[in-house]
C-alpha cells in the first residue's frame, strides 16, 4: 500500500483558528478530499504534518489520525518544555510518531533561531517517545547544525529535499548534505521539488539531485505530495491575506515523481517499504 508521507490538513477557521501573525490564510483542505484524490493512484496511507499556522495546536492533526486509524501517522509540533507524559502518551496512541521543527515559515515574519538552539530539546523528547525529529530549514541552516543532526539521539527526517535552492549536489554544500544523508539515522523526504526550483509548480524533481540522493540513501527516502501545495513564499504577504494554493493536480505530482524514478522497484521502496519502516506501518496490506 502506497504512502503519501507529507500532507497538511486544514479545517474550518471558525473551529480551527490559524495563528495571529501568520504569513497567509490557508484555505480549507479536508482529509476526505485528499483521500479521494490519492485513491486514484493507489495511495491510502498518509503522514499528516502540522502546518506552521496552527503552531502547537494539534487538534485537527489528531482528529485526522483518529479518522485514518492504522492508515495514518502524524508529525506534531510540541513545546518540549510543556510536554507532560500523559499528553505524549495520548499523542503516541493516536498515531503521532515525530516532532516537527519549522524554521522555514514562522508567524509574524520572525527571524528563525539557529536550528541547533532548538534541536536538542526536541531530539531528547522524541527519543523518549521512540519518535523522530523532522526539520524543515534552508540547506545553509541544516549544515550549520550538521553536528547536532549527525549526533542526534533520535532519527532525523529532512524535509523537502533539504531546500537546496541555489546549490547543486556537486558543490561543497551539496556534498555536505549528501554526507549527512549517508548517516544511518538520517532520512529524507522527496517532497515539494517546487520549493527549490525556479518553476513554482514543478511536479518532477531535479534529476541530478534525485540521482545523488538515491545513490546516498535509497533505503531512507520517503515520498510526499506536500498537498494541498502551500503557496510560494513570495506570495505570502502577511496580514492574514488569503492566498490560493499552487495550481497543481495531485495526480500530476504523483505521476511526475514516478516518471523520474529509475524503476518500479525503486518506487515501491520509497512509497511502500521505507514508510513502513520509518512510520511503523504494517508491512503487509
Amino acid at each position: 500500500m502506497r504512502c503519501d508521507s507529507h500532507v497538511h490538513i486544514v479545517g474550518d477557521p471558525a473551529r480551527y483558528q490559524q495563528a495571529a501573525g501568520r504569513p497567509y490564510t490557508a484555505a480549507i483542505a479536508e482529509l476526505a478530499a485528499l483521500q479521494r484524490l490519492a485513491a486514484q493512484r493507489g495511495i491510502a496511507r498518509f503522514v499528516i504534518v502540522q502546518p506552521s499556522f496552527y503552531l502547537a495546536d494539534n487538534r485537527l492533526l489528531l482528529e485526522s489520525l483518529d479518522a485514518l486509524g492504522e492508515h495514518g501517522r502524524g508529525v506534531a509540533v510540541v513545546d518540549p518544555a510543556d510536554a507532560p507524559p500523559a499528553l505524549m502518551a495520548d499523542y503516541h496512541a493516536r498515531g503521532v510518531c515525530g516532532l516537527r521543527i519549522n524554521l522555514y515559515t514562522l508567524p509574524g515574519g520572525k527571524k528563525p533561531p539557529p536550528l541547533a538552539s532548538v534541536f536538542a530539546a526536541n531530539a531528547a523528547l522524541a527519543r523518549g517517545q521512540g519518535w523522530h525529529v523532522e526539520a524543515i530549514a534552508p540547506l545553509a541552516m541544516l549544515l550549520d547544525a550538521s553536528r547536532d543532526l549527525a549526533s542526534s539521539p533520535a532519527p532525523v527526517v529532512i524535509d523537502h529535499y533539504g531546500l537546496y535552492s541555489g546549490f547543486t549536489p556537486n558543490d561543497a554544500a551539496g556534498r555536505s548534505l549528501l554526507a549527512l544523508l549517508g548517516l544511518p539515522h538520517v532520512w529524507f523526504k522527496l517532497s515539494a521539488p517546487y520549493r527549490s526550483m525556479d518553476n513554482a509548480v514543478a511536479a518532477k524533481p531535479d534529476p541530478a539531485w534525485l540521482a545523488a540522493i538515491l545513490a546516498a540513501a535509497a533505503d531512507r527516502c520517503v515520498w510526499g505530495s506536500d498537498w494541498p501545495h502551500t503557496p510560494p513564499h513570495e506570495l505570502q504577504t502577511g496580514n492574514a491575506v488569503a492566498v490560493p494554493y499552487r495550481d497543481l493536480r495531485y495526480e500530476d505530482v504523483v505521476d511526475g515523481f514516478l516518471a523520474a524514478l529509475p524503476s518500479a522497484a525503486t518506487a515501491d521502496k520509497i512509497m511502500i517499504h521505507n514508510p513502513a519502516v520509518l512510520y511503523g506501518f504494517p508491512h503487509k496490506g
